[in-house]
């Protein structure tokens, strides 16, 4: 990594942001986490996005900012109002970061913005790249809007949107799939045979430090590890890792019903995605195969804390 950078986070205190955080620091980074509420300490600055407002001076001292701020997707149900709030938490949190940027007279040289593979919606037989076409659904709408306003910050900074798969990780998406296989109710989800693309939480986050401080990228980058695997290889895995049953089939349908827009974007679509483009840029996955995945995300302390 080059020398001491001075990288401000944005939903630093998240599982990703948490784990980027110990990364960047223990290679001898200097990172300033933004928070809602009062300081209470030295690398703290403080913001508030739901008024668009950020210090133009904690922007002006910054090398990078990388923002991970916005309403989790893996909190369940999607009432209308929490998708509305999933929807305005990213576009506030990017646009006040941005505008700021704007204002700036020493811009960081790098914004590395959050962004999902839910872009791409639900597309079973094909190989998806940054350049494939938006799909359809919720998250597509979501992921457009929240790329269209990161990529404001340019051309003075450049602009990463990381479009991050399932992150596998004390938390987040794998927490509620970890619930059922550990209550002994896990089976396959539909078909099962739908592709998910994952990614370890310590690969994501060395992703986003790679993309933050070793990269001239730009635009959309996904981050996924580069071999993805059916639903059900992934939770038979985990409930074999776990020393549970795999038996209990949630058909479709019940999926739909249960869970709406929620359960047919992030358990049902069928996502191959490609990370040729980060993995040609010289990023080297640690946790290739599921099971190595799995079982860092398993060992992690306080994996149900979230």
């Amino acid at each position: 990594m080059p020398e001491q950078q001075t990288i401000v986070i944005a939903g630093a205190s998240g599982m990703i942001g948490t784990e980027l955080t110990r990364q960047l620091e223990a290679a001898g980074h200097l990172v300033i986490r933004l928070v809602r509420r009062p300081t209470h300490h030295p690398k703290e600055r403080q913001w508030d996005p739901e008024v668009s407002w950020l210090n133009v001076a904690t922007v002006d001292a910054a090398d990078v900012i990388v923002n991970l701020s916005g309403a989790s997707i893996s909190r369940l149900p999607w009432t209308l109002p929490y998708k509305k709030q999933i929807l305005s938490s990213r576009i506030q949190a990017t646009s006040t970061i941005t505008a700021a940027i704007a204002k700036s007279s020493s811009p960081p040289a790098t914004l590395v913005n959050g962004s999902a593979v839910g872009y791409y919606g639900d597309r079973p037989g094909e190989i998806l790249t940054e350049t494939s076409a938006q799909g359809d659904g919720f998250l597509a709408k979501v992921v457009d809007a929240w790329e269209r306003a990161a990529a404001k910050a340019s051309p003075n900074t450049r602009v990463v949107m990381a479009r991050t798969g399932l992150v596998l990780g004390n938390g987040g998406a794998l927490k509620p799939l970890e619930i059922l296989a550990r209550l002994g109710v896990a089976g396959p989800l539909g078909s099962g045979k739908q592709i998910w693309p994952w990614i370890s939480l310590r690969d994501e986050a060395a992703a986003l430090a790679h993309l933050a401080l070793n990269s001239s990228l730009s635009g959309p980058v996904n981050l996924a590890a580069p071999r993805p695997v059916s639903a059900t290889e992934l939770t038979e895995t985990l409930a074999r890792s776990l020393n549970r049953p795999f038996w209990l089939p949630a058909p479709s349908w019940a999926i739909k019903a249960a869970l709406a827009d929620a359960g047919k974007e992030l358990l049902l679509s069928d996502q191959n995605v490609s990370s040729q483009l980060l993995v040609a840029d010289g990023f080297a996955f640690r946790d290739q195969n599921v099971d190595d995945g799995l079982s860092a995300a398993l060992s992690a302390p306080h994996r149900m804390a979230r």
